[in-house]
């Protein structure tokens, strides 16, 4: 158990094409994290695709758990010792159909955390998660959160009644929605006592424009690192573990 972490959350402009060149994009900014120390990375909700549903009609834009389109991210976590946090249509191996997160882990473990609380359109196309998902890097326990989950409050009190330090949202808040973003990431933090970060998709997506805002929040609420645009960003900061307990 370390008594910090540090932490990047990726605000993502996903590109066109589907999985192969944004799993490529993907490899870069884990680099770009690495180079600031990170052990950690977020990536946004549907970070492999961007949020486009009509895109996911065709089986090319769905992930698998040992999908070799993703071999370069493993391998870029193997040489870095970071664990990256990816977002994907993802089909469990009996063919259920997922919104989902994959932290992808240095020794080459695949850990899926699955949206709980679908919206719109979502619901023609996944099926919903049942329970809140965990992971651990260093000693820290990290709770997955996609999107929508993050508005209900009942998702982060799970998570932080099974023992997590940090409150991961991987999302897309779009443009007039700053308001919003900013007060479900500092209200699940300070109503819990811990860490929360965003990784918001960045740019144009099929919704519309995203309102950016990635960053981190410290366990009182206060936000600790944001972005102040709206396209492709790497921000990173260091946790620390007393900042938990003065709160707890």
């Amino acid at each position: 158990m370390t008594d910090s972490l540090t932490v990047s959350a990726v605000q993502y402009q996903a590109v066109d094409g589907g999985v192969v060149p944004n799993a490529m994009e993907h490899i870069r900014l884990i680099e770009d994290a690495d180079s600031h120390g990170a052990r950690l990375v977020v990536f946004p909700e549907l970070s492999l695709s961007g949020y486009n549903l009509a895109s996911l009609a065709g089986p090319e834009s769905w992930v698998e758990a040992q999908d070799p389109r993703l071999d370069g991210i493993r391998e870029i976590c193997r040489r870095t010792g970071i664990t990256a946090v990816v977002g994907c249509a993802y089909r469990e191996p009996d063919g259920t159909p997922r919104l989902a997160s994959l932290a992808i882990h240095p020794d080459g473990r695949t850990e899926p955390a699955f949206k709980m609380y679908l919206h719109g359109k979502e619901k023609e196309l996944f099926t919903a998660g049942e329970a809140v998902a965990l992971t651990a890097v260093d000693g820290w326990n990290i709770a997955l959160a996609i999107c929508f989950d993050a508005a209900f409050p009942a998702h982060s009190t799970a998570a932080a009644g099974a023992g997590a330090d940090i409150y991961a949202v991987s999302a897309l808040y779009l443009r007039g929605e700053e308001h919003r973003a900013a007060l479900h990431l500092g209200s699940r933090a300070m109503d819990n006592r811990m860490f929360s970060i965003l990784a918001n998709l960045g740019g144009e997506t099929g919704p519309g424009p995203s309102c950016g805002q990635s960053g981190l929040w410290r366990p009182d609420g206060l936000p600790i690192k944001q972005s102040a645009e709206t396209g492709t960003e790497v921000i990173t900061a260091v946790l620390e573990r007393n900042a938990l307990q003065e709160l707890r």
